[in-house]
Formats: C-alpha cells, structure tokens, sequence
C-alpha cells in the first residue's frame, strides 16, 4: 500500500519509526541528485557522531539489599521486614546519537558546495542535539558553502529564521552568495511537499529534489504501511482540524 497522505504522512513522525524515514531519505536524495550533476559533483553521506543524556532507561532497584552474611553480627539477623523499601526511579543513561546528512562535493576540488540536512526530533528537542546541529548550522551559514534545510516534524521549536514565526514543515535553501537572503518553501499537513532546487556554484543549473515522491517510494520500498498501526491515534498532537482530516483520510482506506 502507498502513503495514503498527498503529502507528508504524520505517522512517519513518530520517534520509533523517524530514524528509518530519516536514513532511507537520505539514501534517496543522494541517489536522486548523483545522475543530475555527475561527473562535475557527487553526493556524499557523512555522519555527525554526539552524546546525549536526554533519553532515560528505567533501572531496576531491588526490593531488598544483599549483604555479606560474615560482615554482620553473628547475634543480629536482618530481614527483607526491616529494610527500607526503595522507590523505583530513572537515571539518565548517555547515549552516542549518529545523524546522517549530505555534502555534495566537486570532483576535482573535493570542495563541498552544500550540504542537505533532514532534520531529526533530537536537533528539535533534544538540548544536545539541538546545540550539536545549532554549532554546525551557524558554521555554514557563516561559510561560502550552500545550505539545504529540510524539516517535516511538527514537534520540537523550528529552526531560527529571521522574520518568520512558526511553520507547519518547511525546507529553507540557503544560497551562500545571497545570504542572508534565502528561500523558504513551507507547507502543511494537507499540501504536496514541494519539489526544490539545490544550489551548487553561482551560474549553474541547480538540479531539482521532487521530495514528494522520493518519500512515497521511500514509504513503499519500506512497506512502512506494515510498521504502522493506523487505528491507534498519533502519539503527536495535533490540531483538532488537523485531527479531523486525518481521520477522514484514514476511513477512505
């Protein structure tokens, strides 16, 4: 079955599943762009390695604490009746997040001319993710290297923009030699993504991303129909309106 959404689909969103949609993205555009502007450029996948302390796991206390019998008092016997019972509680474990995104780089050179970043619900929400992605984002935009903003998560506050508030999803194609001009293309639930443009060096003929249908063949090549359960509702919020048509979408299935 095909993504049943015309455009983005919310239950891709969901945090178990986001890392899946991310990578095999990634995979697509690469693939989708290399015909475009071989031989002069390729793509290339690189990968962004950080700690991260924000996810927890539950760590099991025991109800009673065990002793070495020879350190006690031989006339004092302890029972499990006499111990403090523990409260069960979480620590924060760190945890090594990889990010994957892409450089399209010259041939000859080796210069990266941009990069193309999917972003992911740890650079949203995550405080280290954030600043890891934030460190780098700033980096660019202060470089001579063309940048490509792709964002279709509804969680999480959006990347800083100058005169724009909150959007729904956007993609932002950040042209180094216009800074601090760029394009924002942004869209909601019920919209086709749109397709966009990315920059390679001044004068040239910027290859084109039909994002829309690199994600529903990503979606079907996937069989994510399979992994998702569209009867449970969404473990992201969304507006009531947005809530309404998702289900009007869902009964046509």
């Amino acid at each position: 079955m095909g993504n049943p959404f015309p455009g983005m689909n919310p239950y891709l969103e969901q945090t178990e599943l986001w890392h899946q949609v991310h990578n095999r993205l990634i995979v697509a555009i690469a693939d989708d762009l290399t015909p475009q502007i071989a031989p002069k450029y390729r793509v290339s996948i690189e990968e962004r390695v950080y700690t991260s302390v924000d996810d927890i796991l539950l760590v099991g206390i025991a109800d009673v604490a065990v002793t070495n019998r020879n350190s006690l008092d031989t006339n004092t016997t302890l029972t499990a009746a006499k111990l403090s019972k523990p409260t069960k509680v979480k620590v924060p474990i760190p945890e090594q997040v990889t990010e994957r995104f892409l450089e399209v780089r010259a041939t000859q050179s080796k210069e990266v001319v941009a990069v193309i970043e999917i972003l992911s619900p740890k650079n949203k929400v995550s405080q280290e993710g954030r600043a890891a992605y934030e460190n780098k984002r700033h980096k660019i935009l202060a470089s001579a290297t063309n940048f490509v903003e792709i964002d279709l998560l509804k969680q999480g506050e959006p990347m800083p923009i100058l005169g724009v508030k909150s959007t729904n999803y956007s993609i932002l194609v950040s042209r180094s030699y216009e800074r601090p001009d760029a394009d924002l293309y942004t869209f909601d639930l019920k919209n086709p993504i749109p397709a966009f443009p990315v920059p390679l060096r001044k004068g040239e003929t910027e290859p084109i991303v039909e994002l829309q249908r690199l994600l529903n063949e990503v979606y079907e090549r996937a069989r994510f129909d399979l992994a998702i359960d569209y009867t449970q509702p969404l473990k992201i919020r969304r507006a009531l309106e947005e809530e309404a048509w998702i289900k009007e979408i869902l009964a046509k299935m």
